[in-house]
């Protein structure tokens, strides 16, 4: 289970810098149908834990819950559980990155925040996991963890609509003459 960590956490690395999500819109979006898709197939199906048990391959995290015992007894977190939060944060980091070159930027940041958030939704899916001894659903707990800490202090802060909004591709602009990123029209013969 050591080695099957080691390389599920290169792949979620490796996830998290792969993948972009363009918007903070299309990040809530995806994240709120994986829910709706996370909860439904975990509660009212058998195949989401019936898989993850049994392919032995670096597409989960396990978690000793009993040495003990004859085999071990290990709880299971889902590397998309790890990967697509995380590249939902990692958009935030982004996002910190552009405020504070606009002059937005406060502390604590949103990356920031919603990492705190999403560490204690994982310490609250893994202890109702152990206290329950029954599957759940983790984005049940991630994804009201990630959004609702990330749209919450948005609002606190009276920057909901920017971070609505924010987007990856939308470079600040300048217009200082002498910025290197300001552009001078052509003129056209």
């Amino acid at each position: 289970w050591v080695a099957n960590k080691i390389f599920g956490m290169a792949f979620a690395i490796s996830g998290v810098e792969v993948f972009a999500l363009g918007s903070v819109a299309v990040g809530a979006a995806l994240l709120g149908g994986l829910f709706v898709y996370d909860i439904f197939w975990v509660f009212m199906t058998d195949v989401m834990v019936t898989v993850a048990k049994s392919i032995d391959a670096p597409i989960k995290f396990l978690f000793p819950k009993d040495l003990t015992t004859t085999p071990p007894q290990f709880s299971m977190l889902g590397l998309g559980d790890v990967v697509l939060p995380g590249v939902f944060i990692a958009l935030l980091l982004r996002m910190d990155v552009r405020m504070a070159k606009e002059g937005m930027s406060s502390r604590p940041s949103y990356f920031t925040f919603c990492f705190i958030f999403y560490t204690l939704g994982l310490v609250l899916t893994v202890g109702v996991m152990n206290y329950f001894n029954h599957a759940q659903p983790a984005l049940l707990y991630l994804v009201p963890a990630c959004l609702g800490s990330t749209f919450s202090l948005a609002l606190l802060r009276g920057h909901f609509p920017y971070v609505w909004s924010f987007t990856e591709t939308d470079a600040p602009t300048s217009t200082d003459p002498s910025s290197p990123s300001a552009t001078t029209p052509s003129k056209q013969d």
